[in-house]
């Protein structure tokens, strides 16, 4: 149902330095996961990696961003969430160090695991924080800044990271993050205030009690399942995307720059006007318009062979335009979900579980994906391209349970009275 834009709620200055405070932080987490693919040919190369190994060392991440997610999540509801932001940002920072320090491929993958035991908490923190200060007719436009990230580091981070590679080697790439990290954490630790009135709701006395009530919970189950759906397509193409190009497709490797820039920009186009509309139109149907161009896009991409550089990059653009108008409504709609008492511990299960999703997702692909030799194209890349289409179909069905979900809680509850809860913050 469309809302007049009187009864559209505005954003404080406070509100607003917050959004982007969290939208810089999500570009450096987003950025240390993702700039291991277009690296990703330069790495099995430089560090003497098959498919198989290069697919375990990404989902090795994912594993332990799941794996201590879910540990934490009985205590995200625990603590100032401010606090809790501070502690696990500060050892992504450090793990992202590691990364830049490593000298071989077990040193990769252990560094991969420690930046992933902190940096899988840190979404669902955010995520929280968000729930906590701005009502849900403000998230479609929060989550849309938000997860501009993702094309700032397309445009910018990944352009950046692989000049650098070029420059001073693949180490430098995992510096720059870190370096951004640490300014970030500044501006954390000076400027934002404390997050903590989901403390004085709390029931549970301890901690695994808490997190046993939320994974308990029926209505919240259906938001884990649809959620953990969403990373599956991303896990298996991303991590063979620059060896797809290079092998496959016939892109340069100096050329991988401009696919990349290109393709963050009209995602930087289209994620405002996602955030926008998700706001004013069914989140549901938002999703599952860019569902169809998702899968159309994927099958057809994952099929390519040689192709010339400028319809690789209008292809490319289509896809991911396709494939992030799907995670800003389903994203909001997640959020509206939980009790405030049940949030961080919501989101934090919901994040785990979405990196295990992703990291099995990278270990099939890593198995599915053959490379004969260094230089040779990808075999059975196209495979994956069926299998997302399937489970982009099912994450529709899960999607339009949540909505109706989220549309009966809602309804039940009284906007003023959020209103007045941001207003202490």
């Amino acid at each position: 149902m469309k809302q007049k834009k009187s009864d559209i709620p505005s954003f404080t200055s406070y509100q607003k330095f917050i959004i982007v405070l969290l939208a810089i932080l999500q570009f450096t987490i987003i950025l240390d996961f993702i700039i291991i693919s277009p690296l990703g040919d330069v790495l099995m190369k430089t560090l003497d990696m098959t498919t198989t190994q290069f697919g375990l060392a990404v989902s090795a991440y994912a594993f332990s961003a799941g794996g201590s997610g879910l540990l934490a999540a009985g205590f995200a509801d625990k603590f100032d969430r401010k606090k809790l932001l501070i502690f696990f940002y500060s050892g992504f920072i450090i793990g992202t160090i590691f990364c830049a320090l490593s000298t071989g491929y077990w040193t990769l993958l252990a560094a991969r695991i420690v930046t992933g035991l902190f940096g899988g908490v840190i979404g669902s923190v955010s995520l929280a924080i968000v729930t906590d200060l701005f009502v849900i007719e403000q998230r479609g436009r929060v989550m849309g800044f938000i997860q501009m990230a993702f094309a700032t580091s397309q445009i910018l981070g990944i352009p950046l990271g692989l000049y650098c590679a070029d420059k001073w080697g693949w180490h430098s790439s995992f510096l720059l993050i870190a370096v951004l990290g640490m300014l970030v954490l500044i501006g954390i630790i000076i400027k934002m205030h404390p997050v903590y009135k989901h403390l004085g709701l709390q029931e549970d006395k301890n901690a695994f009690q808490h997190l046993w009530h939320t994974v308990s919970n029926k209505k919240y189950q259906v938001g884990f399942a649809a959620i953990a759906l969403l990373s599956v397509g991303g896990f298996m193409l991303q991590p063979f995307g620059s060896a797809f190009l290079v092998n496959n497709i016939g892109i340069a490797q100096e050329d991988l720059k401009m696919v990349y820039f290109f393709t963050g920009l009209s995602v930087l186009f289209i994620m405002p006007l996602v955030g926008k509309l998700s706001d004013k139109v069914s989140k549901v149907r938002l999703f599952a318009a860019g569902s169809f161009i998702a899968i159309v896009t994927i099958m057809f991409y994952t099929n390519l062979g040689p192709t010339p550089l400028w319809e690789v990059v209008i292809i490319n653009m289509i896809m991911f335009m396709g494939v992030m108008s799907r995670m800003i409504p389903a994203t909001t709609l997640n959020t509206g979900i939980p009790e405030m008492k049940d949030r961080g511990a919501y989101m934090a299960i919901t994040s785990s579980l979405q990196q295990i999703a992703g990291g099995i997702a990278a270990v099939f692909a890593g198995f599915i994906v053959h490379q004969e030799t260094k230089t040779s194209p990808l075999e059975h890349y196209d495979i994956l391209g069926y299998i997302i289409a399937a489970v982009t179909i099912c994450s529709i069905f899960l999607v339009s349970r949540v909505d109706k979900l989220v549309n009966t809680k809602t309804k039940s509850e009284s906007v003023p009275a959020a209103q007045d809860a941001i207003m202490e913050y």
